[in-house]
Order: C-alpha cells, then sequence, then structure tokens
C-alpha cells in the first residue's frame, strides 16, 4: 500500500479517536487536555515542513476545544490538502 494511503487511513483513525470526546459526557473535555498536544505532536511527524507545521498548530487549537472546533477532522483535511490539493507524491 502507498505511503499516502497509510497515512489517510491513520489520519481517520485519530479523526476517530478525538471525536470521542462527543461520544462520552465529561470524559471528552479531561480527555482533551490530554489529546490536544498529543494529536498536534503526531501531525508534525505525520506531515513534514510548513506543511506539517501549520496543521499542528490548527489540530492544538481544534482538538483543544477552542471556538468550538473540536469536531473539524483535521487529520483527513490535512492529507486532502497535502495529496489531492497540492498533489504531492509519497
Amino acid at each position: 500500500m502507498q505511503e499516502k494511503y497509510k497515512l489517510l487511513i491513520l489520519g481517520l483513525f485519530l479523526d476517530g479517536v478525538g471525536m470521542l470526546s462527543f461520544v462520552i459526557p465529561f470524559f471528552g473535555e479531561f480527555f482533551d487536555i490530554f489529546w490536544a498536544p498529543l494529536a498536534a505532536f503526531l501531525i508534525l511527524k505525520m506531515y513534514k515542513g510548513t506543511a506539517g507545521k501549520i496543521a499542528s498548530f490548527v489540530t492544538f487549537v481544534e482538538e483543544a476545544g477552542f471556538f468550538g472546533t473540536d469536531f473539524i477532522p483535521t487529520f483527513t483535511f490535512t492529507w486532502i490538502y497535502k495529496f489531492l490539493i497540492k498533489k504531492e507524491v509519497t
């Protein structure tokens, strides 16, 4: 399987983990304290360069729940940007 599709599958999984805060009441706020920095670190390692740095910042803000953004699938959107919009090759 190509590397880019491995990133997509991993990203979908990690977006799913981030969505857990909606499933279990009150657990989500506590979970996000740990998940936001971990998710930011993971996306930074998954996507190198400027795209990874920007995605890391956006992921941290989104997963921390600032501005009601905790539902956005940032891992998947980053993959779409990198491989469908910019059409980068792995």
